[in-house]
């Protein structure tokens, strides 16, 4: 019985034991026969519209496409992602970048000549001359209609006595005999005559340059400094505007908007205050910032108003204290003025020892024959003019160019 007992057990436990068998063998076999995995599908590819290594550089994109406003917080797209990786960085269009570039260049401007501005002041001294022109020789009536040309161009009738004494002579000496000969030897003495020094002298390194500029109220001072200023920072040299005329508010104001466009220092004063104390300002402005240059407006003093012009004096003397040095007193005249420009001239120079001229209004009605009769009865050089507007309208004064704009050879 025991036995028999014994046999069961042991069968009973061979069968169990192939049971395991077969299920662990079956949970292989059913392992190996699951299907695979359905494949990853493939994300989608970013336009290129999104791909800011494409199109846009380094910190470079759309407004309202920076690539921290596209996408939601860890939700970036992943750099290594085929489309972005490989995606070809796109090539600068030179044609549009030259094109660009050129657009944005500031453009020179084209120097005036005085041939195109001088028209009507060439007008009328032509027919003035006219008389002279038709004649078939050098006689009284010629020398007389020659005389009433220049004096009537403003030349003045001192400078028109030298003239004709100078131009007599050279007639007998050179054997002249027409009119146009005449014209001729006119064209050179008055450029011989109108010949100087055009140099705008500057201190030397170290010293602050100061110039001033003087003149009456109208005549366009506030407006050649500004010119001034502007031509100065175009060639890379700095400066610092003076509001020198404390008696007109507007002036002041006027000169603050012309060193905002020049870019340029600027300094004022109160209303009515001091000007030689605004110019003394200007000038350690400048100094403690390593400007070379200060330009300075003063009052537009009428020139018989003694007391006004002993202001002018008191400004220049403080102007030119170290670390500065006056190297230019400019006066400034309207060329339409005529006689009376003479006559303001002749006051100033007295009064500053002014060292050139700023003829303006060239361009207008004026008769040209100012800018002889100052630099002869003077000895003061035309060193710009004004022949319009704009900024590129103040030049330097060019004596045979000024000339032949006036008495053409043709």
């Amino acid at each position: 019985m025991l036995l028999v007992i014994i046999v069961v057990a042991c069968v009973a436990f061979v069968a169990l034991a192939g049971m395991g068998g077969y299920t662990v063998i079956a949970r292989r076999r059913e392992h190996r026969a699951l299907p695979a995995p359905p494949p990853r599908p493939p994300q989608p590819s970013v336009p290129p519209a999104q791909q800011p290594s494409a199109l846009h550089p380094a910190g470079q994109h759309p407004a309202g496409q920076h690539p921290a406003s596209q996408h939601p917080a860890g939700q970036h797209p992943v750099a290594e992602h085929p489309s972005v990786a490989s995606a070809p960085r796109a090539k600068p269009d030179l044609a549009l970048d030259k094109a660009t570039v050129a657009e944005q260049a500031p453009q020179v401007l084209e120097r005036p000549r005085f041939r195109d501005r001088l028209g009507k002041a060439r007008s009328l001294l032509a027919d003035q001359l006219a008389g002279v022109r038709r004649r078939g020789k050098i006689d009284k009536q010629a020398w007389d209609e020659l005389e009433e040309a220049l004096v009537l161009a403003d030349v003045g009738i001192l400078t028109t006595e030298e003239l004709l004494k100078g131009l007599k002579e050279g007639t007998r000496r050179d054997g002249l005999a027409t009119p146009e000969q005449l014209v001729d030897a006119l064209r050179e003495e008055l450029v011989n005559r109108l010949q100087g020094e055009r140099e705008l002298h500057r201190a030397a390194v170290g010293t602050t340059t100061v110039w001033l500029f003087v003149g009456v109220n109208g005549v366009g001072k506030t407006t050649t400094i500004g010119k001034v200023a502007m031509r100065e920072e175009s060639e890379g040299r700095r400066v610092v505007l003076a509001a020198g005329d404390t008696f007109r508010a507007a002036a002041a104001d006027q000169l603050e908007l012309w060193a905002e466009r020049a870019g340029a220092g600027f300094v004022r004063g109160n209303e009515g205050g001091d000007p030689g104390a605004v110019v003394f300002d200007a000038v350690q402005h400048a100094n403690a910032r390593h400007i070379s240059l200060v330009l300075a407006d003063t009052a537009g003093r009428l020139h018989n108003k003694v007391n006004l012009m002993e202001e002018l004096k008191k400004v220049r003397r403080v102007a030119d204290r170290p670390p500065a040095s006056v190297t230019e007193v400019l006066l400034v005249l309207d060329a339409t003025t005529g006689q009376n420009g003479l006559v303001q001239a002749r006051q100033f120079t007295e009064a500053v020892a002014v060292t050139g001229i700023v003829l303006t209004k060239l361009d207008g009605t004026a008769k040209g024959g100012i800018a002889v009769a100052i630099t002869s009865e003077l000895g003061i050089p035309i060193k710009l003019v004004g022949l319009g507007e704009g900024p590129e309208d103040l030049v330097p004064f060019d004596a045979r160019e000024f000339v032949e704009a006036l008495l053409p050879a043709d």
